[in-house]
């Protein structure tokens, strides 16, 4: 049997890999490609999630492509205005055309005799057809992953006592219901990253009352939804010529902010705690409910446009309750301190179950690969693999920051394949002596849940995941192509060393 053979397999239609074929249209034209898309939509994340106030926790002129100025006035944006803007970049650059939906990626297997990726693809959902349910498989001699780093089909939700006696309704924010009717009633949120901050001030204006329960305080503070640079610049000048000069300018703030952080977490600490009394009321008991016992960027802070969290709890319509469930009542919540939260509904923000790849079966020539036990190659690929790319986005800045430069290194990649007769790839693994530590420097729990699950990253370069912009720039933009990097033609077994 004949398999459809592309150059390129992009994986996943949301952020990263609508910017990804984009960039390849631009950078390697003439390139064939594909996007394979588990679900039925365009926009990924910002699809996906529709409770109540989702919105972008980074700055939109970050977030946003650098091929495609942000120009709507709200710097920090909602959902909606997210998902219109990934679908008009697809549509403007004839790249939705290219989206197979209902294509879920199980397993790629490389042969290194043909230089092609073998991929194994479930097709479900409306687009199936007839044979909805059907195995297909394509082959690619590049597979690019843009699917994110999460599970879309399930969030985290821990096991709480009682849960089955609570009476009202409990919801996770991952699996919001359309006809969820809130109004007028008592809400208690679970969680206190940037789901919870964002669901609380959106549900207080409508619901009775909303409690944000924490079993430990995050570090939260304030931002204008509209950056005044951004606002003096337009109309003044070009938006092409506008828009990088305020990305930049947040770019270097964002970095300032967290290298602050990591080298003067005291005063990063100190800062943050004159943003919240000035904020909050001034009996307000801020070291036990915004007082972390980390450090800032231990864990990632959460942003709340113009104070709308603290404008909730000043206003009476939302609190927070800080402290452990001890059981779910018929009526609410039970703590272990004794005190009772009356709810009529539980939106559980407790998090996201993190998924290497998509949850893709990985192997080559006959080598299956365990993630554990690969190295990272520039935060990008996978010491090992030849032909292979990922897109993993900062945890300290702007995902698309990271997607971009990613996109630009994969046609930098492809072109120089091209240009000297190569087919294959493959990253070298650092040598033995080079120390190996976990891929992602977090605390948080959805993040340490997952750390046996994925790669390693080395102490020194390439193998160091640098969460740094401006040195991924010199790296991806004008760092040697063919650092640690084998290249053959088809025939040649890959090297894992």
């Amino acid at each position: 049997m004949t398999l459809e053979h592309l150059d390129v397999l992009i994986v996943g239609a949301g952020l990263s890999g609508i910017g990804a074929a984009c960039h390849l249209q631009a950078k390697s034209p003439g390139k064939t490609y594909a996007i394979l898309e588990a679900r039925d939509a365009i926009g990924g994340t910002w699809d996906l999630f529709r409770y109540p106030g989702i919105r972008s926790d980074s700055d939109m002129y970050t977030l946003g492509y650098t091929f495609r100025p942000w120009e709507e006035a709200k710097a920090i944006a909602d959902g909606p205005s997210i998902r219109s803007y990934i679908r008009e970049t697809a549509r403007d650059h004839g790249v939705d055309e290219k989206v197979r939906f209902g294509h879920r990626v199980g397993r790629a297997d490389w042969s290194s005799a043909d230089a092609r990726w073998t991929v194994e693809v479930t097709r479900t959902g409306a687009d199936a057809g007839p044979d909805g349910g059907e195995t297909l498989r394509l082959t690619c001699s590049f597979l690019f992953m843009c699917s994110g780093y999460y599970r879309y089909d399930e969030g985290y939700s821990p096991r709480f006592e009682g849960s089955e006696r609570f009476r009202g309704q409990v919801v996770h924010p991952q699996h919001w219901p359309e006809d969820l009717d809130y109004a007028g009633k008592r809400v208690v949120v679970i969680g206190s990253g940037a789901t919870a901050v964002t669901l609380v001030p959106a549900m207080a204006e409508r619901a009775a009352h909303v409690t944000m329960l924490q079993r430990s305080p995050t570090y939260i503070f304030s931002l204008p939804s509209r950056d005044a640079l951004a606002d003096k610049l337009r109309g003044a000048l070009p938006a092409k010529v506008a828009y990088p000069i305020v990305r930049w300018k947040n770019v270097l703030l964002s970095t300032l902010t967290y290298q602050l952080s990591r080298r003067s977490p005291g005063t990063m600490k100190s800062l943050i705690r004159k943003g919240l009394q000035r904020a909050l009321p001034p009996d307000y008991d801020i070291d036990t409910h915004f007082k972390p016992t980390y450090d800032p960027w231990d864990q990632r802070l959460c942003i709340v446009p113009d104070g709308d969290l603290f404008e909730a709890v000043k206003s009476g319509k939302a609190s927070v309750a800080t402290g452990k469930i001890e059981t779910f009542t018929e009526t609410g919540i039970k703590l272990a301190s004794g005190e009772e939260l009356a709810a009529d509904i539980i939106i559980t923000a407790t998090g996201l179950n993190l998924l290497v790849f998509g949850g893709l079966t990985l192997s080559v020539d006959g080598r299956p690969i365990d993630y554990p036990k690969t190295v990272s190659y520039k935060g990008t690929m996978l010491c090992g693999v030849p032909n292979f790319a990922y897109t993993l986005g900062y945890t300290n800045a702007s995902w698309t920051l990271k997607a971009d430069l990613v996109s630009g290194y994969v046609c930098r990649l492809l072109n120089y394949m091209d240009a000297h007769g190569y087919q294959q790839c493959t990253p070298l693994a650092p040598d033995p002596s080079v120390p190996t530590g976990a891929f992602l420097d977090l605390q948080s729990g959805y993040v340490q849940r997952s750390l046996d699950a994925l790669p390693k990253q080395g102490a020194v370069a390439p193998w160091r995941l640098h969460q740094n912009y401006a040195r991924d720039v010199l790296l991806f933009k004008y760092g040697p192509i063919d650092e640690s990097m084998e290249f053959s033609k088809a025939g040649r077994a890959a090297s894992t060393r």
